[in-house]
Formats: C-alpha cells, structure tokens, sequence
C-alpha cells in the first residue's frame, strides 16, 4: 500500500513538473521566430531629397509626406495588369486600417516619362503619381531583382523600413502595418 501511494506521489510531481520542463526545452531546443514582421525588414536609411514632379507637372518632393506612413510602389507609366492590381493593393490595404487610415499615404513611383493612363488616376483617389525617372530617390531603394517587384515601407521620419515581395500576401501586409500603428507614437 505504500508503495502504490509513493509512486502515484512520483507521477503527480511528474506531471506537474512536464509542462515547466517542456517549456525549456522548447526555447532553448526550438527558439521562437527572431521576428514577427512579415514584410523584409531593410537597413534604416532616410530617403535621399530629390526633386521630383506630380503627374500634373508641379513639383513635389517625398518630405512633404513627413509625420506619415507611406506605401510605395514604383512602376511604369503604362501600368500593366500587375500595376494595377498593387494600386488595388495599396488602396485596399490603406481602407483597411479604418480610423488609421489617414496615418498612411500611397505613392507611385513612375520609373519612366509617359503619361499614367487616365483611368488610373481616376480608380485610385488620394494616391500620390509622382514622376520620378532618373532621380536618386529610383537608385536608392533596394531591390532584388525589379524595383516593380517590391512595395516598400517607408516610416514617419522618412526611413525607408520594409519591403515587400512580388507575392506579398495583402493580409500579412495589414497585420504588420496594424501593429506599426499601434505601437507607433510617431505619424
């Protein structure tokens, strides 16, 4: 009788102690992500000043966009079917954010010199097309492979933060801009 109860005392503590050991060893033997983020986290670097133009022809520069948020994309005029579906993106995302959506701001980068078709411009209110070809501000954001394949992140400050890929799924996207915001006493 004794010893039956010795040893239910024994797989009581062992089930009590499991769970604490269980925990170590999954931090220690399968660490948890490094990171939440989902877009790429980029070295913290401001963006160069450049003058650039709106689509109108007025100049304009990316520091007037300072104590925001900003979605960048960059493509050409002519805006293909992938053009288009990232403006739908940026555009989606940003409603997305409800009673922070003005924290955010939209910006395509035109890689070239045409005109952006006039549906576009109409499909797509409140997104800032600004002709930047040539400029330093194109040589500045880092790709790997087309600059058209990435929507970058940039920060109230005016540092570039993540990138984004081809792929990006548009719900991870608003996760990580949620959280930003959230956490963001800045923009």
């Amino acid at each position: 009788m004794l010893r039956s109860g010795r040893f239910e005392l024994l797989l009581l503590a062992a089930l009590c102690i499991a769970p604490v050991v269980a925990s170590y060893m999954a931090f220690y033997f399968a660490p948890p992500a490094r990171h939440i983020n989902y877009g790429e986290l980029l070295a913290t670097a401001p963006l160069p000043h450049a003058p650039l133009a709106l689509a109108d022809g007025s100049p304009f520069e990316l520091s007037a966009l300072r104590g925001k948020w900003v979605l960048i994309m960059v493509d050409r005029a002519a805006c293909d079917d992938y053009c288009r579906q990232k403006l739908f993106t940026l555009r989606q995302l940003r409603l997305g954010l409800g009673k922070n959506s003005e924290r955010v701001e939209r910006v395509w980068l035109l890689s070239d010199d045409a005109a952006p078709p006039a549906v576009a411009l109409v499909a797509y209110p409140g997104t800032w097309i600004v002709r930047a070809a040539g400029s330093t501000l194109l040589a500045s954001l880092p790709a790997q492979g087309a600059l058209a394949d990435h929507v970058y992140l940039v920060d109230p400050l005016g540092n570039l933060v993540l990138r984004y890929a081809r792929s990006a799924d548009p719900m991870r996207m608003i996760k990580d801009l949620e959280r930003l915001l959230s956490n963001s006493r800045i923009g």
